[in-house]
This record gives C-alpha cells, sequence and structure tokens, in this order.
C-alpha cells in the first residue's frame, strides 16, 4: 500500500489504509486489520504510523495498538504498532510503499503479519486465533477516514481522485490471496466486490491487472467532504 501524508489534516480526523480480515463468531464479525495511518487524536502528532487494531464485534469500542492485550509485536520486529514511517510519496515525483500480508497460519491459527518490501520478508507479529475464530468471511483492503458527524472529511490518499499513475493517486498493488496452507497466489478466479460509501467524496478504480505490479487498484479524494 502506497504512503501519504497528510499535514492539514483536523486533529479529531483519521485517514489511512489497511488490510482487514472479518470473521464470524456466532452472530457477531470479529475485525482484525493492520495498516498505516494519521490520527492526531491518538499520537497528538500528524506522522504517518503502522497501526494495529481489533474489536470483538463490530459495535463493540475496538483497541489500537498495544494499548490493551491483543496484537503480540515480535521480538525485534522491525516495524511496532505506533511507529512512525517515512518518507511519504510525493504527489507527481515518488511514490513510496510498504508491502504487508495478514494471514492464518496454518500451523497455530493465529494470524500473522509480515513485511515484504525489504531483502526478506519479516515477520512483525500476530494477532492471536481468539481475536478471531471462526469462518474467515471477508477479506478488505481498504482507504479510509474517520471524522465527527456533520464536520468536514480529511483527504483520502493522495487527496487527488484515483486515476493510473502511482505518483498522483494512491493504490494497493501486487494483491495476492493466502490459501489454508499458508500459500499466496494471484487473484485469478477470486471474486473481489468494489464498495465506495461516499462516492461523491472519495472513488476507487476497478481492480486491473499492471505488468509488474499485479493486480491493483487506485483510490482516493479529496478533503472537505461532509456527513
Amino acid at each position: 500500500m502506497s504512503i501519504w501524508a497528510s499535514p492539514n489534516q483536523g486533529t479529531s480526523q483519521e485517514s489511512g489504509a489497511s488490510l482487514q480480515i472479518y470473521c464470524q463468531d456466532g452472530g457477531n464479525y470479529n475485525l482484525i486489520q493492520v495498516g498505516f495511518h494519521i490520527s492526531p487524536s491518538l499520537y497528538h502528532n500528524r506522522d504517518i504510523r503502522f497501526f494495529t487494531y481489533w474489536t470483538k464485534d463490530l459495535k463493540s469500542k475496538g483497541c489500537y495498538n498495544l494499548q490493551c492485550p491483543g496484537f503480540v509485536p515480535a521480538s525485534r520486529a522491525n516495524l511496532v504498532p505506533g511507529q512512525a514511517v517515512a518518507p511519504p510519496s510525493i504527489y507527481g515525483e515518488q511514490d513510496h510503499y510498504v508491502r504487508l500480508s495478514l494471514n492464518k497460519d496454518p500451523n497455530s491459527g493465529d494470524w500473522v503479519v509480515y513485511r515484504h518490501d525489504l531483502q526478506k520478508p519479516s515477520f512483525l507479529g500476530h494477532f492471536p486465533n481468539k481475536l478471531c475464530p471462526g469462518t474467515r468471511r471477508i477479506q478488505a483492503l481498504t482507504g479510509f477516514v474517520n471524522y465527527l458527524k456533520n464536520a468536514h472529511g480529511p483527504p483520502m490518499g493522495s487527496g487527488h481522485f484515483p486515476d493510473y499513475d502511482d505518483k498522483r493517486s494512491a493504490y494497493f498493488k501486487h494483491i495476492q490471496n493466502y490459501n489454508p496452507n499458508g500459500h499466496s497466489s494471484d487473484l485469478f478466479g477470486i471474486p473481489m466486490i468494489k464498495l465506495v460509501d461516499r462516492p461523491d467524496c472519495y472513488r476507487a478504480n476497478n481492480l486491473f491487472l499492471e505488468y509488474k505490479k499485479g493486480y491493483m487498484f487506485n483510490y482516493g479524494g479529496p478533503s472537505g467532504c461532509v456527513g
């Protein structure tokens, strides 16, 4: 996922991108996610930070990073929850990204997180299986914003509507799926659904296959969305 700054973001606003897994647990859906966001209310600055999050069900208050027992960071991990990352992408000049995976370990049943854009895959930690038990129902790659009701929303991604230029538009690329044996594969034959809940404010293009970039899509939008 590409990394973009948001230096003018309001204190009560959040903007970021993440990998999400929803698991059906009885009549509820539990959520675990990892990604990068700007959240001034959480960190008291506007740095781009790696984050983890989980909630027992979608109606309960969740837990960021290491604020409560949940995500277990690996020893000497090169990214830990809440850590700032740099540099951000520069609009029209350079895109920067971090490649993450979130999948279920076939032996332990825990949900493991790896970083893949370094010389070799780096284990960052895991969510214990009990946080997302049952059946994996939904896997999502998400650009998101959060802000107060009736206030103006922050930018998403690069702050521009998506096109097909990675230096101007936020993206997910090299998208792959993990099977129950822990092996990754391309998305050929796997149904993917595009969901945009505020197309008047933020947009995404359709999933497409790009030479040397694999399956990918672009997303984003400017600040100013209300409601």
